[in-house]
């Protein structure tokens, strides 16, 4: 298989998903659970539609997520003050704990995905991706505006 640019995003990212996962794993959650309690704590009180739209899967996915990390005593649906059709997600205090595990769990992996690299390096991959991505999603924008 040839090592292009390409093939080598794909690979890493495939290969940060899994080890994510098991690290994940390790904690009790999901993968999945794991960036709902992140997107979360960035954000607390999105909607389960929100939530959904930014991590690209179905509300019906989310909801389901969203029941197990509330059986765990993570997450709590709370009333929308302006729609009461909307559930407002918010962590627990029960959550404090996970959350600093997971980032103890970032930290590693990070680590262990750039070692061997200098701090110079990291950094000019960190903006050559910044870069590639700002790339693609003007491309899809502009594919986007094309379609309308």
């Amino acid at each position: 298989m040839s090592n292009d640019l390409l093939s080598l995003l794909h690979d890493l990212a495939r290969h940060s998903r899994m080890e994510a996962d098991r690290r994940a794993s390790a904690q009790g959650l999901t993968l999945a659970q794991w960036k709902i309690l992140i997107h979360l704590e960035r954000q607390a009180g999105l909607s389960q539609k929100e939530l959904a739209e930014i991590l690209e899967v179905e509300p019906i996915t989310i909801a389901r997520l969203i029941d197990r990390l509330e059986a765990h005593g993570l997450v709590q649906r709370r009333d929308d003050p302006a729609d009461r059709r909307i559930w407002r997600l918010h962590l627990t205090p029960g959550a404090e704990p996970v959350l600093k595990a997971l980032a103890q769990e970032r930290v590693a992996m990070l680590e262990a995905i750039t070692e061997g690299l200098a701090r110079a390096e990291i950094a000019t991959v960190e903006a050559a991706m910044e870069r590639m991505k700002a790339n693609v999603v003007a491309g899809l924008r502009a594919r986007g505006a094309e379609a309308a």
